[in-house]
């Protein structure tokens, strides 16, 4: 069975709301996905899985269902005017019912678990960043203070890379490879190993390297510059590379380390199709 499901925010802002359906006929509401019927061999397509309710998609899953989130969220605006329907949440699970299969990402445990913690990461890597934003307009008296914030702000990142790193080297199967092959695998490239964390996460390097470039928004021809990509994954793979660098990357450094990632995943996955123990992968 399948089950479409748009979530979104209650009016009183108190939480979110699901509706859903199997047939675009009868919609049913509830407040938590683990309340959505959905049992072994189901599949369930939702528009966005929001960080709250991390815990309850991995027990979907933990039930046998599949899990399907939208890629690309602006599709359902330009399905909506495709189709010529209002918006509203029915319609956005109709909307939901008439977007191509390719289009979801299909979740595990693995995935959620990691993007749970890399939000809180990347939370306060948008407050650093408003904070300087910030500081170039106050009085010259408060810069100090606005100093201290951003200087505090970057310590809690450090903070929470270490858990990062640490889950990482758990649901990350090729994880600690590919830091040992960059040379970011010892505890003196903390953000460098986060970084990486968060490529290995988001990025599907199992495609091609011009998908994956695409993806990072390393475009070669200057007229694509301006495509859809990544903004947060690009974040990261600037990250990595001034890790490796020590400096302020070009777009030419961060396609190289991207490349090797690609490589060493190719090379490693090619290995284990082949049965190579690990102990006999060095």
């Amino acid at each position: 069975m399948r089950i479409f499901a748009d979530v979104h925010r209650k009016k009183d802002d108190s939480g979110y709301r699901i509706t859903y359906t199997t047939d675009g006929e009868v919609f049913k509401h509830v407040d938590s996905p683990m309340d959505i019927p959905a049992q072994a061999g189901d599949e369930v397509f939702v528009d966005t899985i929001p960080i709250i309710h991390t815990d309850a998609f991995i027990e979907l899953l933990r039930r046998g269902v599949e899990v399907y989130y939208l890629r690309r969220l602006s599709l359902i605006e330009k399905t909506r005017q495709r189709l010529g329907i209002p918006k509203s949440a029915k319609n956005d699970v109709k909307i939901l019912m008439n977007i191509e299969k390719k289009w979801f990402k299909r979740v595990d445990e693995d995935f959620l678990s990691m993007r749970q913690i890399i939000s809180a990461f990347r939370r306060l890597d948008r407050d650093k960043q408003r904070l300087e934003n910030q500081s170039k307009d106050v009085p010259e008296i408060t810069k100090e203070s606005f100093r201290r914030l951003i200087d505090h702000t970057e310590e809690e990142k450090l903070v929470i890379a270490k858990p990062i790193v640490e889950e990482a080297e758990k649901r990350l199967s090729l994880f600690r490879v590919v830091a040992q092959e960059l040379g970011v695998a010892d505890d003196n490239h903390s953000m460098g190993r986060e970084a990486l964390a968060e490529l290995l996460t988001y990025v599907d390097f199992s495609k091609s390297f011009r998908k994956v470039r695409e993806y990072l928004g390393l475009f070669r021809n200057p007229k694509t510059k301006n495509m859809r990509y990544s903004h947060s994954s690009r974040k990261a793979l600037n990250r990595l590379t001034m890790s490796l660098t020590g400096r302020e990357p070009k777009a030419e450094d961060e396609e190289t380390i991207a490349f090797k990632i690609w490589l060493t995943f190719r090379r490693e996955n090619q290995k284990r199709l082949a049965g190579i123990p690990a102990q006999q992968q060095g």
